[in-house]
């Protein structure tokens, strides 16, 4: 894997600055381990191709290359899809949201910024969580009342970052 990733650098088709793809994209790109997918960032900083920031990821060449940030966290957008689907009814009140794993693998994205996109959900009033048991869509009641509010979300949502819809 990590040969793939360094041929894709060596041919430009990842460039100085830009995100090695993550763990979890490896893990369902290429139907391979999660430990496998760590491997790969590793052998890549190794091979002095790349270097890891803690939570924001792996990235291409060395530390002091400027690297493009998103202008909207990716737990944002994922909450704001999941926010505009709860509202469109695909998500229905006192139901189960989808699990952790189902978004990790439909947004290619790590435990903790799935996590990161629940808390945001929660924090808006679109769901709440019942301990071991799972995250529920709230009642319409408490979900964000201004039109603003759900603006905003929705918003968030319509940058370029491609969403787990199908």
């Amino acid at each position: 894997m990590a040969d793939l990733i360094e041929a894709r650098i060596r041919s430009g088709g990842l460039r100085e600055g830009d995100p090695v793809p993550s763990e979890a994209a490896l893990e369902t790109g290429f139907t391979i381990a999660r430990t496998t997918a760590r491997r790969v960032a590793r052998e890549l900083r190794d091979r002095g191709l790349a270097y890891t920031l803690q939570g924001e990821g792996t990235f291409v060449g060395p530390p002091c290359v400027p690297r493009q940030r998103r202008t909207v966290p990716l737990y944002h957008i994922i909450a704001a899809d999941l926010a505009e689907r709860i509202g469109e009814g695909a998500f229905r009140p006192n139901r189960p949201i989808p699990s952790e794993k189902w978004l990790m693998n439909n947004y290619g994205v790590a435990k903790a910024t799935a996590r990161a996109a629940v808390a945001h959900l929660r924090k808006q009033g679109w769901v709440f969580t019942v301990p071991y048991r799972g995250t529920y869509v709230s009642s319409e009641e408490r979900w964000p009342t201004t039109r603003n509010d759900r603006q905003t979300t929705v918003v968030e949502s319509s940058t370029s970052q491609p969403s787990a819809r199908q």
